[in-house]
């Protein structure tokens, strides 16, 4: 039995496309870049530069410039989730990967397949547009779940300052020393505005809305509250807290009660294309005598578009929002 091995090709490139972008990203950002670190990336930034204005302007910078890169043609499918991954590629660089990546692929579906060169530059720039697609949108929800379990703990410490007598400005650069990133790095932007004259609301808010995050504009509504009508900020925080860590609870529930929907979701759009991808390896001749008749192209059209019809329905039926 002939065994085919352009398939498992494909899926080598790609897997390589992926670890390329990680690789440059880290090679060119070092480790500080990563999630979760116990030293935040302004800090790291401080201590390597000593120049708070240079960070501060970096940072504002890094945070700001993918939604104002929106119209760059393709660019706005991209943008948001950038933006909210807060990669620190400019968009020409993330361009610029994109262009390297396609080539690359090209050059390795030269080397190991015999596909026809039009099918092989098509698939190519998929790769290479797909491949940071994909890691740009993983980089997201991996920060927004982090922001997400992070922010209860983080209004917690707040509120702690501010019962011992600390202002809100100092409660702000507590969490900003204390939290690792995405929020020690964020909550340390917020602070370093503050200091050089902004209302901390205002921070606060255009934060919430750049993160598109409904627990950071609650944050930001209470803050706003407290500065126009007085009250007990501490008390005002600590009753935010709890909601939003029931809030957390909630969504971790519901998320594990529809866990079993959601991979059957996914088992099912992902099933017709393995199966093809498993018969193009066990009997690559499968296709042959119906691949030459003149049904055969737009039959393998209707047949992609309902795959992709698909994926899409079985993605909002398990989408479930609380």
């Amino acid at each position: 039995m002939e065994l085919s091995a352009a398939p498992l090709i494909y899926v080598m490139i790609f897997v390589a496309v992926l670890v390329i972008v990680e690789g440059l990203y880290l090679t060119v950002f070092g480790k500080s870049i990563s999630l979760n670190n116990r030293v935040s990336r302004r800090l790291a930034l401080l201590e390597k530069s000593g120049s708070r204005e240079k960070v501060l302007e970096q940072l504002r910078k890094e945070m700001s410039q993918h939604l104002k890169a929106r119209g760059i043609p393709l660019y706005s499918v991209l943008a948001t989730k950038a933006q909210k991954a807060n990669i620190a590629f400019s968009p020409p660089q993330l361009l610029m990967i994109m262009a390297g990546l396609s080539v690359f692929s090209f050059i390795g579906l030269t080397y190991g397949t015999e596909a026809a060169p039009a099918v092989r530059i098509l698939i190519a720039v998929g790769m290479g547009v797909g491949g940071v697609f994909v890691w740009v949108s993983n980089k997201a929800k991996k920060r927004m779940d982090l922001l997400d379990e992070q922010l209860p703990d983080a209004v917690e410490l707040m509120v702690r300052s501010l019962r011992v007598g600390h202002p809100f400005s100092s409660a702000i650069n507590i969490v900003a020393k204390e939290v690792a990133d995405p929020l020690g790095t964020e909550f340390g932007l917020i602070a370093d505005e503050a200091a050089y004259g902004r209302e901390i609301s205002e921070a606060l808010k255009e934060f919430a809305e750049r993160m598109d995050n409904q627990d950071l504009r609650f944050l930001a509504v209470a803050v706003t509250i407290q500065q126009t009508s007085g009250g007990n900020l501490a008390e005002i925080l600590h009753g935010l807290s709890q909601v939003i860590r029931a809030r957390f609870k909630l969504f971790r529930r519901v998320r594990t009660i529809t866990a079993e929907a959601k991979w059957s979701g996914m088992f099912l759009s992902a099933f017709p294309l393995v199966a093809m991808v498993v018969i193009q390896i066990i009997k690559p001749d499968y296709y042959d005598e119906v691949k030459d008749t003149p049904v055969f192209i737009p039959t393998a059209l209707i047949v992609g578009v309902l795959l992709l019809i698909n994926v899409i329905f079985m993605k909002i039926m398990v989408n479930i929002k609380v």
